[in-house]
């Protein structure tokens, strides 16, 4: 739980060159049977679109690299690597190798010149993230609360339903004339959070916001996408099927008696590694807060938006009911403006908390204006006075800016202009950002979550390039997309069941306590940072170097856990990278 592309690149024709022959004997046949056990090779450990920048960092002094078929030994691509370059934030020296000349479909592996050290395979495929893609919308179902994991859907990862949350208590601070302390609400559904149980309004409402953007800019494709979850025979797109799951649960978390919205339901103290159906301690919903409710109005608003002309009846019914709770929450975060979220004595799960909400309220602001239609709502120094940051729970007015520049009603022209401005201009910002990095990426900080602000960043870069057309920010997305699946100072593919080093010990309750040797595949981990430091123990040896600073190990909350908002932007970037692709090839 977090705080605070396809392009061809040719590298120049002295460093590169294409071959159709063999390569050296030696060198061919080390790379049929060694991996790179030392992580001197880092590289995208999925794969690359044929027409996709693809690069890898050699940390060696290696010069020459080479490509050979994976199944064959042949060589079929050789180059130079260009010169180290040192990271301050991992504390070492990378040199590039550029293949982006390959572009033939298959299976590869590369190959240091002069040495037996190879990577391990990776592919060049028109639908290369496709699996991928699908099992980051399916660990989010397999992390519904209330619900049954059947062998037919779970696999090895079926369990029972644990929290049906239909007899949820009134916590003392959320006590109101008609709900006094104690009084029993149900509140079914939704997702745990992270690797704990409890269910956070803050985080659920980013997480959402996210998977429903997808959904509006990539209608037909989430349309297609077909995952195997027990809803998959309706007529609804599976990925909009799940977020509903979610979506439908934070409706019950507002107070249908003044519009509030309480701040999460959880139990007091965060429960043992113990499967969902071992936890009966009791669960309550603690206090409304006007960032939860104004996090609500928003992603409600959104939901209203996009589901409104939608072909599924059952969706343009749910937008009115998105549109009318959207409304009363509005309603209160007015009369309540200053209402911050204060953990009582005996509540010690997350926080979600903020001392500052004027984003919160931005976000909220634009929704609604946008949804009802009302462009007065939303004067034009109130857009200029945005601040542009990456996109986390914390700081949300990105999400805010996001819509209104991607709005197409005229009679927001003028706020939708200043708003894609202001993100092209960031997002500008972070292209050149990752052109200058050693390690082609734009993170230059990392907090608690660090691979959620990548992916974010990647998402951004993805609006910059539906509003422009400008493929920079397409190349530049491909590296932040590379960074997540192995190209990175750890050498591990941060995706669960993915790649050929990927973490194996998260920070998830099921994942620890059901006897599988795998975790439940589809997670992205929070990845490295310096913020905590010894979650695990004094004796336990991080890296000082932030980028580099990650321990594959289940106590390790602060580097190794999972999160729905990290989940999301990896599912919105690799399904917008799917849905170009599938246009291309159209």
């Amino acid at each position: 739980m977090k705080k605070i592309n396809r392009f061809i690149a040719f590298a120049a024709v002295s460093t590169v060159v294409m071959f159709s022959g063999c390569g050296n004997t030696g060198l061919k046949k080390a790379g049929l049977t060694s991996s790179d056990t030392t992580r001197v090779i880092l590289y995208n450990q999925i794969g690359y679109y044929p027409d996709a920048r693809k690069v890898a960092l050699i940390r060696s002094d290696a010069a020459k690299f080479e490509v050979i078929d994976a199944n064959t030994g042949q060589s079929v691509f050789k180059g130079l690597t260009e010169a180290p370059e040192y990271w301050s934030f991992s504390g070492d020296s990378v040199r590039v190798a550029d293949f982006s000349a390959l572009i033939k479909p298959g299976t590869y592996r590369l190959c240091l010149g002069g040495s037996a050290v190879c990577s391990g395979s990776f592919s060049i495929s028109d639908s290369v993230y496709t699996d991928i893609t699908k099992a980051s919308v399916k660990a989010l179902y397999f992390n519904r609360s209330g619900y049954v994991i059947t062998a037919e859907f779970g696999s090895k990862w079926a369990r029972p339903a644990g929290h049906p949350d239909t007899a949820v208590l009134v916590h003392a601070s959320a006590a109101s004339k008609s709900r006094p302390a104690g009084t029993i609400i149900s509140s079914p559904g939704g997702w745990y959070d992270a690797g704990d149980y409890n269910k956070y309004i803050v985080n659920s409402s980013i997480t959402n916001y996210t998977l429903l953007l997808l959904y509006q800019l990539y209608p037909e494709y989430c349309r297609t996408l077909n995952i195997a979850i027990p809803e998959n025979t309706n007529k609804i797109a599976d990925v909009v099927d799940e977020l509903l799951y979610n979506l439908r649960w934070m409706l019950t978390m507002q107070d249908p008696a003044d519009g509030g919205v309480y701040h999460k339901l959880t139990d007091k103290a965060f429960d043992g590694f113990e499967m969902p159906d071992k936890d009966l301690a009791p669960r309550y919903v603690v206090q409304k807060s006007t960032q939860a409710t104004l996090d609500f109005a928003a992603v409600m608003a959104m939901a209203s938006r996009v589901f409104a002309n939608d072909p599924d009846e059952e969706l343009r019914n749910l937008s009115v009911v998105c549109r009318e709770a959207a409304g009363k929450a509005m309603e209160w975060a007015r009369k309540n403006p200053d209402i911050l979220y204060k953990q009582p004595a005996d509540i010690t799960t997350g926080q979600y908390s903020d001392t500052l909400i004027t984003d919160d309220l931005f976000w909220a602001s634009a929704e609604m204006a946008l949804t009802e239609d009302r462009p007065g709502d939303l004067p034009m120094p109130q857009i200029n006075g945005v601040v542009a940051v990456t996109p986390w729970w914390q700081e949300n007015q990105m999400l805010g800016i996001i819509s209104l520049a991607l709005s197409d009603n005229e009679n927001f022209r003028d706020q939708s202009k200043a708003a894609a401005a202001l993100l092209e201009s960031f997002a500008g910002n972070l292209v050149a950002k990752s052109e200058k990095s050693p390690y082609r990426v734009s993170i230059d900080y990392f907090l608690w979550g660090s691979n959620g602000d990548v992916a974010n960043q990647a998402l951004v870069k993805l609006i910059a390039l539906k509003l422009t057309g400008d493929k920079k920010y397409l190349a530049s997305a491909q590296g932040d997309v590379d960074y997540l699946l192995g190209r990175n100072a750890t050498g591990y593919c941060f995706v669960t069941g993915f790649g050929h080093l990927s973490p194996m010990h998260i920070h998830h309750r099921p994942s620890g306590a059901d006897g599988v040797p795998e975790p439940v595949p589809g997670f992205l981990v929070g990845g490295p940072n310096t913020s905590v430091m010894h979650d695990c123990g004094p004796v336990v040896n991080r890296s000082k170097f932030p980028a580099a600073s990650y321990i594959d190990s289940e106590c390790s909350y602060s580097t190794n856990e999972i999160c729905i908002n990290w989940n999301a932007p990896l599912t919105f970037v690799l399904g917008a990278l799917n849905s170009m692709q599938e246009k291309d090839e159209e």
